[in-house]
């Protein structure tokens, strides 16, 4: 393996937009070599071609949709290059990449909550075992350097113990959080670092009908503030983080709360939307 001779080199999913554009943006500013991974190809080379122009970085524009196992294959094949050929291995993964359908289960297209699922759990579990191997062993070749690992942009929802109209959403980002924590604890020893990022409600072009609903704008954390302290934590090797302090004051209320009380509640909630 070569990875030392190639430039630090990070792969974003969902980086057209959104957090994931904020993530393109601010390693490139870091000097990251770019993999930018996202359905939409032309939006996608227009941002690769204004970063390497602005950065001077290497960027590749990979388009694929994660929610088919085709774009699956075709990104963790990238993901598994050890750098011994012209491709740079991958340093760091962002799995952003992930869709939000909300909505009463028995209510909800079969089809529509199999696509959620298959792009928030499958497709980050597929994509992060591809890279692992490779910084795993690439670690043990090289010795200690530049951080190489994985984050996982999950949610503060999966932190919702009863979470009506928003069940699946909710139990896909706390699999990913849950299950991103133990791989941490097995990467670590290798010194590999695996971060999930929780974040609430995101300034992004995505939740613009939620800020023009009237929600104050303390709801809401701007994607730049979410990726600094994303980037942040997975450098100094942490588990978890989750951006704004508004947020972190909320998730500890959650841990504090007996389950018992978010069940009254959720009844008393669903009770009223039946008899609307």
């Amino acid at each position: 393996m070569s990875g030392t001779s190639h430039p630090r080199t990070a792969l974003v999913t969902g980086a057209s937009t959104g957090i994931g554009e904020q993530f393109a943006r601010d390693l490139a500013e870091r000097g990251y070599a770019l993999v930018l991974v996202a359905r939409r190809a032309e939006q996608l080379k227009r941002l690769a071609g204004e970063l390497a122009d602005r950065y001077g970085v290497r960027t590749e524009a990979l388009p694929a949709d994660l929610g088919t196992p085709e774009g699956v294959r075709a990104v963790a094949e990238r993901l598994a290059a050890d750098g011994g050929g012209d491709r740079a291995p991958i340093d760091l993964l962002v799995n952003n990449a992930g869709r939000g359908d909300g909505g009463v289960f028995a209510e909800q297209d079969p089809d529509d909550v199999d696509a959620m699922i298959d792009l928030n759990v499958r497709a980050v579990l597929r994509l992060a075992r591809a890279v692992l191997p490779v910084q795993i062993a690439r670690r043990a070749a090289e010795g200690p350097g530049r951080p190489l690992g994985v984050i996982n942009v999950s949610s503060l929802a999966g932190e919702i113990p009863v979470n009506p109209g928003g069940s699946v959403y909710g139990a896909a980002k706390s699999f990913v959080t849950r299950w991103s924590e133990s791989v941490a604890a097995e990467a670590a020893p290798h010194g590999v670092h695996v971060t999930a990022v929780l974040p609430g409600y995101v300034r992004t072009d995505m939740t613009r009908g939620l800020q023009e609903s009237g929600l104050p704008d303390l709801a809401f954390v701007p994607k730049e503030q979410v990726v600094r302290g994303a980037l942040r934590a997975w450098a100094a090797g942490r588990t978890s983080v989750v951006p704004g302090a508004q947020y972190r004051t909320a998730d500890g209320l959650l841990r504090a709360i007996p389950r018992s009380l978010f069940r009254a509640a959720a009844g008393r909630i669903a009770r009223r939307g039946a008899g609307s």
